[in-house]
């Protein structure tokens, strides 16, 4: 089952469910041992400073320091006046354990945290709208201080002074090395300049009915093994006319090399012929890689009468780009359009077998905005290109977001090191060829995100540093592999639980 990424109005309808089903109880409960399990596997001779804020995720902090307590952990709790019915409850029961909680100010915490080796952060949930106000500015500040002396913070399920929707940071908030979140991700975990501040991530989803997480889920995050389930798999009588054959429409004066390796990465990623097909001569990067030289490209391509099975266009397409692109987009074809091709002139040209690829710059331009704006919140900007384009749009990052008919999918996975010219290319390749082998955009977009950034990881492990596109094409191989023997390790643990009833 995919993760699933929640925002604050899913996690209000979850818990909504939960208290018409006289659950909330319970679901605390369950979420305050699973912060307690992980900090006492993590950390199991710690000393520990709990900090409880009047809401919900201050009940949560009280019900796992009571769990710590029974483990025999030494805790102590500092609280805010406790406002939320279960968060009153289970600081009455905190008392059985011997524990009291002292009062939380900042000048509280700094003295606490010099006897305590980590802090838990159950200050503020997924319902905190900023500013912090003053005095809890003070404990966040006196957290952070903590940190910055040797103390580690593990927070529950984000750190405090977050926007659970925004990928940006505000100077005022928590700074954790680990973050136990609960249910579900939050934007916040994933994206920007937010992530950073949660450290390592443990999601700790609660036992609730079939469904509810799901229904109320904002977008998900797939499994490897769901995604190595979507990958084609080869026949045994194939040969490379029945593997797919790409074109790859591109190749201006000065950005003929992004061309090449769009080509090489539809290579890498299983086509059967690759063909360049561009106004000047590609350099090549690889003998198997075919290229076609035209005079007129726009010419061209209103004269061809026999097509490939996928088109990726855009990587140098010159000053006629956005009449090039919707040529190609008018055949109709499995296309991936990138870079030049991704024009605002083309809004409402896409059709369901086309997947665009833009990074966060050139989103911002498709939607007329900064990229500020973009990357401030990837989630809705990746699903308001898909409404404006149509068809399927994969908006590149770390993680990159793919918007379809279905809903959203955030990837998993990826390498820093893959900050360099030439990556997007490598990967519209890669879904070109993809469509080519017979998968939908959908598909198509979502295996060849993972396939790709687990291509990076792959080539961050072998170079370190310096990674460079062909690095991540030379990976590929080696990263499919990986996908399809963690879905082989997958049906046989579903085969070894018994399957379905």
């Amino acid at each position: 089952m995919p993760d699933f990424v929640l925002s604050p109005g899913g996690v209000r309808a979850v818990d909504a469910r939960l208290t018409a089903a006289g659950l909330l109880d319970l679901a605390m409960e369950e979420a305050g041992r699973a912060v307690a399990d992980v900090v006492h596997a993590r950390f199991p001779a710690a000393r520990v400073l709990l900090l409880a804020g009047g809401g919900a995720n201050g009940g949560d902090a009280l019900v796992a320091a009571r769990h710590l307590a029974a483990l025999g952990q030494p805790v102590r709790v500092l609280a805010a006046p406790a406002s939320h019915p279960l968060t009153v409850l289970n600081r009455d029961r905190l008392g059985a354990f011997g524990v009291v909680p002292g009062p939380l100010t900042g000048e509280e915490v700094a003295r606490a945290a010099r006897g305590a080796d980590v802090l838990v952060d159950g200050l503020l949930g997924t319902g905190f709208v900023a500013p912090l106000r003053p005095a809890l500015a003070e404990v966040v500040e006196a957290v952070n201080a903590a940190r910055e002396g040797g103390g580690k913070v593990v927070a529950i399920d984000l750190p405090s002074g977050l926007d659970a929707t925004r990928a940006d940071a505000p100077p005022a908030a928590v700074w954790a090395d680990l973050t136990v979140t609960l249910t579900g991700l939050k934007t916040a975990l994933l994206f920007g300049s937010a992530a950073p501040r949660a450290g390592e991530v443990v999601l700790a989803p609660l036992r609730l009915p079939p469904g509810w997480v799901r229904e109320e889920a904002l977008a998900s995050r797939p499994t490897d093994a769901e995604v190595a389930a979507l990958l084609p798999v080869r026949r045994a009588d194939a040969h490379k006319g029945t593997a797919g054959r790409v074109w790859v429409v591109g190749g201006y004066p000065g950005t003929l090399g992004a061309a090449a390796l769009a080509g090489l990465g539809a290579l890498r990623a299983g086509a059967g012929l690759v063909t360049v097909h561009s106004a000047a001569d590609v350099p090549l990067v690889t003998p198997e890689l075919m290229v076609r030289r035209h005079t007129d490209l726009g010419r061209w391509l209103g004269e061809v009468t026999s097509l490939p099975d996928a088109v990726c266009v855009g990587m140098g397409l010159g000053p006629d780009a956005a009449a090039l692109a919707r040529r190609v987009l008018g055949w109709g074809l499995p296309t991936v359009l990138d870079a030049d091709a991704l024009q605002p002139e083309l809004a409402g040209a896409g059709h369901d077998r086309c997947v665009w690829t833009p990074h966060p710059g050139e989103a911002a331009r498709l939607l007329g905005r900064g990229t500020g704006e973009v990357t401030a919140d990837p989630l809705a900007a990746a699903r308001e290109l898909r409404e404006r384009y149509g068809g399927v749009v994969v908006l590149k990052g770390g993680p990159s977001v793919v918007a379809h008919v279905g809903g959203l999918s955030v990837s998993r996975g990826g390498h820093p090191g893959m900050a360099s010219a030439g990556m997007g290319d490598t990967l519209s390749g890669i879904v070109a060829a993809l469509l080519g082998q017979g998968l939908s955009a959908p598909d198509a977009a979502v295996a060849g995100v993972r396939l790709h950034a687990r291509a990076g990881e792959r080539a961050g492990e072998r170079h370190g540093y310096g990674l460079i596109a062909t690095d991540v094409s030379e990976e590929i191989g080696g990263a499919w592999l990986d996908l399809t023997r963690e879905g082989q390790r997958a049906e046989f643990r579903t085969s070894v639980a018994g399957g379905e009833w």
